[in-house]
């Protein structure tokens, strides 16, 4: 490559024009350069700066949307929570309530049963009292009935002994 100096003597040689000319050009035409270039990089840096803003918005936009989701998704754990408690607590009421009611019927069944038991106990008591004073009765008539024939039998060997006695002294008064 060669340098302006040298450029400017070739151009100096080749035309025997002034030089003050070709080189306010080439400084126009260099300035002119220089401004394209510089908008051509200006341009696709305003376009870079403004991807990344964008993109910067997106991520930006993109956290605040993953917070959203985090936190739906905890109110939804949170719910389903809840739900599952709710269910628990009504498995144990439901289950409390059966434990009471079967309970309550073997309560019921146990004091049947010994309303039962009662019931035939004093059946059979009263039973064994009416049995009971029936062999007191036929005790007491039994004795009553000895007890007469012991009489009446004493009576009679009184009777008989009075009567021998009598035999006996009237035999003898006479």
């Amino acid at each position: 490559m060669m340098n302006s100096g040298e450029q400017a003597k070739m151009a100096g040689r080749k035309a025997e024009e002034p030089v003050a000319e070709p080189i306010d050009e080439v400084r126009e035409e260099a300035e002119e350069t220089l401004s394209a270039v510089l908008e051509q990089a200006v341009e696709p840096l305003a376009e870079v700066l403004g991807r990344v803003e964008s993109a910067y918005a997106a991520y930006v936009e993109a956290e605040k949307e993953v917070a959203r989701v985090y936190k739906t998704n905890e109110q939804q754990v949170e719910k389903a929570y809840k739900k599952a408690e709710q269910q628990a607590n009504s498995v144990y009421e439901q289950a409390v309530e059966q434990a009471s009611k079967v309970r309550t019927e073997a309560e019921q069944q146990a004091e049947k049963a010994h309303q039962k038991a009662q019931q035939q106990a004093e059946d059979a008591s009263r039973r064994a009292k009416e049995q009971a004073k029936k062999v007191c009765d036929e005790s007491v008539s039994q004795a009553l009935i000895v007890r007469t024939e012991a009489i009446e039998q004493a009576w009679a060997t009184r009777t008989e002994a009075i009567e021998r006695s009598w035999r006996i002294f009237s035999k003898e008064k006479r």
